[in-house]
């Protein structure tokens, strides 16, 4: 079984989580994607959706599923999202797909956070497979990177891409998170960082992992 396949199992469960009526909060990745196809069975159970990136609104439009901004709601029952990395506690690193500031958002209007994944993102230490993504305002771009070269890491300018807030990317390599809630804090607090793409603050409380045995949901 593939990697794809797996991502469908995880996807598919996630779909439990998701009650009549309610608005969904949606994140934004290849693993969401699969998620985004398979709520198209729900769509006329549920009020909408609001979404963390243009391109998941896009998709959900597509299937006929109305997007709502998040200024509307004042509260989400569920939130639904892939991970980059995520340990045992739930803790996460995401931002692959440079949405991490609108996942945030997202993801702390909601009551549950439920993450779905292939068994190759589990971790013990964040930082382990994958760089940490921080969002910077352009101007403090070189600032921030010798901020984080202070703090341990090799950040890498993500070139040629923009976020949806009209901001950059900077991946930080060689960062071993042992304390993720007290990293996410002090890289937040260095000027000129719009966010970091460690949730430990905003962690999961559910994690399905999709495996060739079918989805293992950790709460």
């Amino acid at each position: 079984m593939n990697q794809q396949e797996m991502k469908k199992i995880a996807a598919q469960a996630a779909l439990q989580f998701v009650k009549p009526d309610t608005i969904v909060g949606v994140g934004s990745g290849s693993t969401v994607n699969c998620f985004i196809d398979a709520l198209a069975s729900m769509k006329d159970d549920i009020k909408g959706a609001v979404a963390a990136s243009k391109a998941s609104e896009e998709r959900l439009r597509a299937i006929g599923i109305e997007v709502f901004n998040a200024n509307e709601v004042t509260e989400l029952d569920v939130y639904i999202d892939g991970a980059d990395e995520i340990t045992p506690q739930g803790a996460m690193i995401k931002g692959g797909g440079a949405a991490l500031t609108r996942e945030k958002i997202v993801s702390s209007l909601a009551k549950k956070f439920v993450c779905i994944v292939d068994s190759s993102k589990q971790v013990d230490v964040l930082g382990t497979t994958f760089p940490l993504p921080v969002e910077v305002i352009p101007m403090a771009r070189s600032y921030v990177a010798r901020q984080l070269v202070a703090l341990g890491g090799s950040p890498e300018y993500r070139e040629g891409v923009v976020t949806d807030n009209g901001n950059v990317i900077l991946d930080v390599h060689n960062f071993q998170i042992l304390e993720p809630l007290k990293m996410e804090h002090t890289i937040n607090n260095i000027a000129g960082v719009v966010t970091n793409g460690i949730f430990a603050q905003r962690y999961a409380n559910v994690t399905i992992v999709g495996t060739p045995e079918g989805a293992k949901i950790i709460e």
